[in-house]
């Protein structure tokens, strides 16, 4: 992997054995990994931790910007995520009531001197963000190989 991942695409390279990988996005590289009492050796974020950080970077953009745009004394955001697998019996508000489902808990921290109506509204934009979107919305994965590189 020494070029750019072609335009609108990340690679995601790694050998047969282990669970490190390299993540290549744009000209940007990044290690993936299992912790070590995974089977890992614990070089890099996991796939989840990965997954969550897409969540938190894109609530924190999207919150910061509608703030910005109306010129909101948001100071800063912080985003703490936590992803888990709960019983489905457990979960009032889902759909699906067997089996277990994956449950991201997702805790927003808005420092600046809002009005209590800010946060209300910048908490209404968190789950506008295109990543919680996507997210929340049918997904189809298309999969096929791709040979020679």
């Amino acid at each position: 992997m020494t070029e750019n991942a072609e335009e609108g695409w990340v690679v995601v390279h790694g050998a047969s054995t282990g669970f490190a990988q390299q993540v290549q996005a744009g000209s940007h590289r990044f290690p993936a990994d299992e912790p070590s009492s995974a089977g890992g050796t614990g070089t890099g974020a996991t796939p989840y931790d990965l997954l969550l950080a897409a969540l938190g970077a894109c609530t924190s953009m999207t919150v910061s910007l509608y703030a910005r745009r109306r010129q909101w004394p948001l100071a800063s955001v912080t985003v703490h995520l936590r992803h888990s697998r709960i019983h489905a019996r457990d979960c009032a508000d889902c759909e699906t009531k067997e089996g277990m489902l994956d449950r991201i808990e997702r805790e927003i921290v808005l420092d600046g001197d809002l009005s209590d109506e800010q946060r209300k509204q910048l908490m209404v934009i968190a789950d506008k963000c295109p990543v919680h979107r996507t997210l929340t919305s049918e997904i189809s994965i298309v999969s096929r190989e791709r040979r020679g590189g």
